[in-house]
């Protein structure tokens, strides 16, 4: 088995870059993580499914894995401008409870989300631990790179070199959703410190040398990153939206932190960003416009799950597709993924029992799969190919002239990438009732022996009456089905 070497895309560079550790042995990332005032959208999801398989690549090619994912719990604004309410003060007022009860429970959803998608745990600062640290990273930064205005402290770009180069802003309209405060010096100037208004008060405030006020949101991820991984840190990971402006803010926070000079800190080279590499996963499409939240009735995990969708058929959707494409969800989408991950499970099912249950991989290992293991180690290795990586797998079950241990210990060792959970995943798990549905499990069981036992007796119009009834019901009845499964609640 060959060791293809671990190519990335960086979106500061524009190009594939071998990985190359800042720590030998270490992989060191950073993932912006959610605004906790609302459920997650499917689309933020794909994020951290995209993130996470990153990380088990890492740990394929044998890197100690130290992976942080923060939580917003504050300073976040309703859009990237500098003026607007906080979104956690904003969904408190509205929901008639304090912001630390909302950032709580819908962290705990988010976290609950990651679990069904089975993203590995991740380390999850909160930005409200680490106030009083970006309290005094502004001060560190003030003098050379910030000024102060009546509404806060704000960052002077023009004080860094190449600010705006991740999003290619000074050739792009990159700085158009910035919205005009009075008194900035330059129109991408962002807040370190939003000081609250006189006459107002915050739920979340605290004092500074600026003012009683919050902190602004790009202060957090370069203190927590810096604080929990160091600087340089190996990868710093978030969606595509993130390039444009939160990014960059953050990388200038970073360079105004790290290079003593304006002209030392030049992003030739990349680590005065905070970071080596930068990557960015693209959007989910859905053209109904049920992604945003505002929309009500947004896709969420949970929706899918209440439509009798596995989350893990959503994670294999995400996978089907690059990280850097877009992809469009649709619900025969989101179908057909579902067949293709029964139709892994069943493959695992067969080998399995083939295997009596004892399935342990001998010591000789057939040529065929070490040529799969290198196909895949290829495709993961070229920027996280996950489309071919997936054939690659499904490939090692068809490989019938090697033995059924050898395959099942190789898909146990690619799906620990993948993360599909395929060697857990049952039959029954798959199976979810929507929540429509009125009629029980057992009942439809009960049911198909009846008819099972009509046909049997060739009584088919007692077999079809069966049938007839189970559809009325909800249930669609899959005769001959090649996956075997015999129903499913439509």
């Amino acid at each position: 088995m060959t060791d293809a070497p671990l190519k990335l895309f960086n979106s500061l560079t524009r190009q594939l870059e071998v990985f190359e550790p800042v720590h030998a042995g270490e992989a060191r990332v950073y993932t912006c993580g959610p605004t906790v005032y609302n459920y997650q959208h499917i689309g933020n999801m794909r994020a951290y499914v995209f993130a996470d398989t990153l990380g088990r690549t890492l740990q394929w090619k044998g890197y100690k894995l130290t992976h942080v994912v923060n939580i917003t719990d504050v300073g976040h604004l309703t859009s990237d401008a500098d003026e607007g309410e906080d979104k956690m003060e904003r969904m408190a007022a509205r929901e008639g409870k304090s912001a630390w009860d909302i950032a709580r429970f819908y962290q705990e959803d988010f976290e609950r989300d990651l679990g069904r998608l089975n993203v590995q745990p991740k380390q999850h600062p909160r930005a409200t631990e680490y106030v009083e640290a970006m309290i005094d990273w502004g001060k560190s930064i003030a003098d050379k790179h910030c000024y102060e205005l009546e509404s806060g402290l704000y960052f002077d770009v023009s004080t860094v070199a190449d600010y705006g180069r991740l999003a290619r802003a000074v050739t792009e309209d990159g700085e158009g959703r910035i919205e005009s405060v009075e008194g900035k010096r330059n129109a991408a100037d962002f807040a370190i410190w939003r000081k609250t208004p006189a006459g107002e008060t915050r739920q979340m405030e605290w004092d500074s040398p600026w003012g009683r006020g919050a902190p602004g949101w790009h202060l957090e991820c370069s203190v927590m990153g810096e604080a929990l991984l160091g600087f340089p840190f190996d990868i710093h990971t978030g969606g595509i939206d993130h390039r444009e402006i939160h990014h960059p803010n953050e990388i200038a926070q970073n360079q105004a932190f790290c290079c003593n000079a304006k002209d030392d800190g030049g992003l030739d080279d990349p680590k005065n960003s905070g970071a080596k590499i930068w990557m960015h996963n693209n959007f989910l499409v859905e053209r109904s416009g049920k992604m945003s939240k505002s929309s009500g009735e947004f896709l969420r995990l949970q929706l899918l799950v209440d439509r009798g969708y596995h989350p893990l058929a959503y994670r294999l959707m995400c996978l089907q597709a690059h990280y850097r494409s877009e992809l469009e969800f649709s619900w025969e989408g989101l179908g057909a993924a579902l067949t293709r991950l029964k139709r892994m499970v069943l493959a695992v099912y067969q080998l399995d029992d083939l295997c009596h249950g004892n399935w342990k991989s001998d010591d000789r290992v057939h040529p065929k799969v070490f040529d799969l293991r290198d196909k895949f180690d290829a495709a993961i290795g070229d920027d996280l190919n996950t489309p071919v990586a997936l054939t690659a797998l499904e490939e090692l079950f068809g490989l019938k002239k090697v033995s059924h241990h050898d395959r099942l210990d190789a898909v146990r060792d690619l799906d620990a990438v993948l993360g599909l959970n395929l060697l857990k995943l049952t039959r029954t798990d798959l199976r979810i009732r929507p929540v429509s549905a009125t009629i029980t499990e057992a009942e439809i069981e009960a049911a198909l022996a009846r008819r099972k036992e009509a046909r049997a007796a060739k009584d088919f119009a007692a077999s079809d009456a069966i049938r007839d009834e189970l559809a009325a019901s909800g249930v669609e009845v899959m005769d001959g089905d090649p996956l075997g499964w015999e129903w499913k609640l439509s």
